[in-house]
């Protein structure tokens, strides 16, 4: 599961007001080279929790590999920037799509239920009284 599918799911258990973010707990995690796309990241940054991205990195240890607070766009899509190793787009695109939790849980913030991920799938499923 990539850290760009945790930024998206939410629980739906019932009793949970919002079910986000959810937390992350990665027992197993690899990365996997993705070739650059910064007009994809352009368009996908603004639908990014960036809070619960930078929660996720620290989840798995990664804690320096994105600050607190999101980048400017400007420092993010400057000139070359894609081509800098280190550079803001470069740590935003590997965090989001080239780090795979292969296995751990994702923890409901409001009902504390735990949903497991198993060879990088997480299992979003619902047990009847749940619903």
């Amino acid at each position: 599961m990539r850290l760009l599918t945790h930024n998206m799911l939410a629980s739906n258990v019932r009793g949970a007001t919002t079910g986000y973010p959810l937390t992350l707990e990665a027992t197993n995690w690899c990365t996997k080279e993705v070739e650059l796309n910064s007009d994809f990241i352009r368009g996908l940054l603004p639908k990014i929790d960036w809070r619960a991205l930078v929660a996720a990195t620290r989840a798995i240890g990664l804690p320096e590999l994105l600050p607190e607070e999101q980048p400017p766009e400007e420092e993010i899509f400057a000139e070359g920037a894609a081509d800098v190793e280190g550079s803001a787009i470069r740590r935003i695109h590997h965090a989001l799509l080239e780090v795979h939790v292969q296995e751990g849980s994702l923890v409901c913030p409001d009902t504390s239920r735990c949903f497991p991920i198993n060879k990088g799938i997480p299992n979003m499923m619902l047990h009847e009284d749940e619903v």
